[in-house]
């Protein structure tokens, strides 16, 4: 998923992908120790400009993403809750998973960025939406902690990604 982002990126600011995810592996590993993207701004904010986004895009871009959970969150919680129904034998369709990942988008940019802090807030969806019970949200809780350093590393190095292209799109307008 990680380079997948940068190539993205890449596309639109016309340079490695690999270079520039390379640039980011202090905020991606920094995540990975504090499970937190509101704790890894600094770094990240740092990175992204060595990465040659303005530091006006930077400072505006990483710590509004770092409060919007979507990608390494959204899909943890996704597979996690799959795979919770398919082992528990409980029902479930595409339809269902489109809905459900529609209110999780939602719902991932109020998460707040600490440890743990998006699955806190899925936890309503879980129960209204996908029928979770109280033990399978504990099962969610524990499956999405163990997992939690690496979907922030996704989400902050993500964030290094759209600032980029921020900084392409918006670039030219800000000198103005």
């Amino acid at each position: 998923l990680l380079v997948f982002q940068y190539s993205i990126a890449a596309l639109f600011v016309r340079r490695n992908p690999f270079k520039l995810l390379g640039k980011m592996l202090p905020a991606y590993f920094t995540a990975l120790g504090t499970q937190s993207s509101a704790a890894t701004i600094p770094v990240t904010l740092e990175q992204t400009k060595k990465n040659g986004v303005s530091a006006d895009i930077a400072g505006f871009v990483i710590p509004l993403c770092a409060t919007i959970h979507l990608s390494g969150s959204t899909l943890k919680i996704v597979a996690c809750a799959l795979a919770l129904m398919m082992m528990q034998g409980m029902p479930y369709d595409f339809p269902l998973f489109a809905g459900f990942i529609f209110m999780l988008g939602i719902t991932m940019v109020a998460a707040p960025g600490v440890p743990g802090g998006a699955i806190m807030a899925a936890l309503g969806i879980l129960q209204s939406m996908l029928g979770f019970d109280e033990s399978a949200q504990a099962l969610m809780i524990a499956l999405y902690i163990a997992m939690d350093s690496f979907g922030t590393a996704c989400n902050v190095t993500g964030d290094g990604a759209i600032a980029l292209i921020i900084d392409k799109m918006m670039g030219k307008n800000c000198a103005e």
